[in-house]
């Protein structure tokens, strides 16, 4: 049996990552090491979680940008029974794939000043969430908040420099005549937004 066994789950998604390493230990036939590389930290996560439980000694390393080594020392006696990889499922969710909808430069219907008011009170409110967007996607008359003069772009910046992705709709941005405007974030198309939406796990439109 092999008493030393790297695992190479770059690219893997959850749970590919426990899957493959719970094979590998169940390879050891006992006392061991497996080293599992992965791109995420969620990924870490879950294998540290399932070596505690198999009573496996752990640590993690990062390697580089998006790479780490997951390295799992088996002690003697542990054992993975059949059918227990294949059953493996993720023990740390991924990290949500918020994105944000903002189609105009008013939140509301009413009053149009109160309305500016309540989005440049929003847009302040998500720099202080613990959790921000991964993207927010501006279009239509939205498209104005990305764009010099408006109240919230200290707040947008903020985000941007936060890792916030700000995007906003191409057509619109002409449509008005601001293309020259955009102080934040970049110029996107439908397809982009489309897409973005497509792929978001949550879509708050305030």
């Amino acid at each position: 049996m092999a008493n030393n066994v790297q695992v190479d789950a770059v690219g893997d998604a959850c749970p590919i990552p426990v899957v493959k390493t719970l094979k590998a230990l169940a390879s050891l036939g006992g006392a061991g090491t497996v080293e599992t590389l992965v791109d995420n930290e969620v990924a870490v996560q879950n294998l540290t979680r399932m070596a505690h439980e198999k009573g496996c000694e752990v640590s993690s390393e990062q390697l580089g940008e998006r790479r780490f080594r997951v390295t799992l020392i088996a002690p003697e006696g542990m054992s993975v029974v059949d059918g227990e990889a294949d059953e493996a499922s993720c023990l740390v969710p991924a990290a949500k794939n918020l994105v944000i909808q903002v189609s105009s430069d008013t939140m509301g219907a009413g009053s149009d000043e109160l309305g500016r008011n309540l989005m440049k009170a929003f847009v302040y409110a998500v720099t202080q969430q613990d959790e921000l967007p991964a993207t927010m996607l501006f279009y239509n008359g939205g498209a104005h908040l990305t764009c010099e003069g408006s109240p919230c772009l200290d707040d947008l910046k903020a985000l941007a420099e936060q890792g916030v992705e700000i995007l906003t709709c191409g057509t619109c941005l002409n449509h008005y005549g601001i293309a020259d405007k955009l102080a934040v974030g970049e110029v996107t198309n439908m397809y982009v937004i489309c897409q973005k939406l497509e792929q978001a796990s949550h879509v708050v439109r305030p």
